[in-house]
């Protein structure tokens, strides 16, 4: 699929740009050094969308072969402070600005750009030796604040600065602590790594890691790990965090993702996040399992044979 996107071509990302971000605040002294379709960037990236961001940054070079795009994939508190200390003009992360980083910029007279591009989720993932790959969403209350009194979880995350972290802390827990014993195994892929050795490992993960099945990565993580199937409050039916769920919230487990973008006159960061939100960068997050927030996806149910 990446490699028809590439055909696609065309001057609507100049324009799409201009209409967006025109009320960007800054003057235009910079913009000798890149414009939308060139340049070089440097981004972060919240590392639980790093598959999705890798091949979304191919795509986009591939069609605009000036650009050069160099992602940074760390806990989103780092790309939040990334932003703050102008090591990076672009972020992609979970959630847009909270109001005291609002207030900070509207106290140096910046006006940044924030929106959602897609539909996120949060994967639980267990040993494929484990019974419990079926919960409910009180069940994974009582795991996340370490009041469950069935069985003795360890629970891992990939960063103890994680937005996996943040969500489950926020989100689920409102406010709660994680359990004491709760693990931080730095990335992602040491997470799948811990849990397959680890019975009674229940690791959180974002789902574009075990969305593929293209990837050789995915197909790897799905082959060690059960992935959980959790029932909403309201739900009638356990679900894993597949896209069709995602959208309709029958997985609880959702989260938003989102750029932010402070750059004072129309550059690359610009032109990728326009991309992102374009067709082809949307058919690319759709690719990925997450459920694109700017074009309509239609879901059909479909008889196998």
């Amino acid at each position: 699929m990446l490699s028809k996107l590439v055909n696609h071509k065309a001057t609507w990302l100049v324009l799409l740009t201009v209409g967006l971000f025109a009320c960007n605040s800054g003057g235009q002294g910079d913009q000798s050094y890149d414009t939308p379709t060139t340049g070089t960037i440097r981004i972060s990236v919240d590392e639980t969308f790093e598959p999705l961001i890798e091949a979304e940054i191919k795509v986009f070079q591939s069609l605009y072969p000036k650009t050069r795009i160099i992602a940074e994939y760390k806990p989103e508190s780092e790309c939040f402070k990334d932003l703050l200390n102008d090591s990076a003009r672009l972020v992609i992360v979970t959630r847009s600005f909270n109001d005291k980083e609002k207030d900070y910029f509207k106290q140096l007279k910046i006006s940044p750009q924030s929106m959602l591009l897609a539909w996120d989720a949060a994967a639980l993932i267990v040993n494929r030796e484990n019974a419990d790959s079926i919960l409910t969403m009180d069940q994974v209350r009582h795991i996340m604040d370490g009041t469950d009194k069935e069985r003795n979880w360890q629970l891992v995350f990939d960063n103890e600065n994680s937005s996996t972290v943040r969500f489950i802390r926020d989100s689920i827990n409102k406010g709660k602590p994680l359990p004491p014993n709760t693990m931080a195994a730095k990335t992602n892929p040491e997470v799948v790594d811990y849990v397959t050795k680890n019975k009674n490992a229940i690791g959180v993960i974002g789902v574009n890691w075990i969305s593929d099945p293209d990837d050789s990565t995915t197909i790897e993580f799905t082959s060690k790990v059960s992935v959980v199937k959790v029932r909403a409050d309201y739900g009638s039916e356990f679900v894993k965090p597949y896209q069709a769920y995602i959208a309709t919230g029958s997985y609880p487990l959702k989260r938003g993702m989102f750029f932010c973008l402070k750059e004072p006159y129309r550059g690359l960061g610009t032109g990728f996040v326009t991309f992102l939100g374009s067709y082809e960068g949307q058919l690319v997050i759709k690719k990925f399992r997450l459920f694109p927030a700017r074009i309509n996806a239609v879901f059909r149910e479909a008889q196998l044979q």
